[in-house]
């Protein structure tokens, strides 16, 4: 990731109804949300809701999948690992002990489950 990409995705979420916007999507992954949704959740007007959309999008943050009349937006967690792993990326300096709390904290709250009917390998 380049330092651009990484100011433009943080800019993007220093404003906190875009912030609220991204957390709201992050909860309904993988289904996502349309605009609608997202601006009644939120009770943000929807042209204002439009403009918050388009800013996470251009910074890579949502993606928009148009279905018949509505569009619907969904977070881009891969973008978010990207920005988080450039900002962790030389935190440790060759000391992993520095950096090892705030990696703990990184582990997810739940861990993905293994598909029902597959036997343990």
């Amino acid at each position: 990731m380049e330092t651009t990409d990484a100011i433009a995705a943080l800019a993007a979420l220093a404003q906190s109804t875009r912030l609220d916007v991204f957390r709201l999507l992050v909860r309904h992954e993988p289904d996502g949300l349309s605009a609608g949704d997202i601006a009644k959740a939120l009770a943000v007007p929807q042209n204002t809701m439009s403009s918050h959309l388009s800013v996470l999008s251009r910074a890579g943050l949502v993606s928009a999948q148009r279905f018949s009349r509505s569009i619907v937006y969904r977070a881009d967690l891969s973008r978010l690992q990207d920005v988080v792993l450039f900002m962790l990326r030389d935190c440790c300096d060759g000391r992993p002990e520095i950096c090892a709390p705030v990696i703990e904290d990184l582990t997810p709250c739940c861990q993905p489950t293994r598909p029902r009917g597959r036997a343990d390998v």
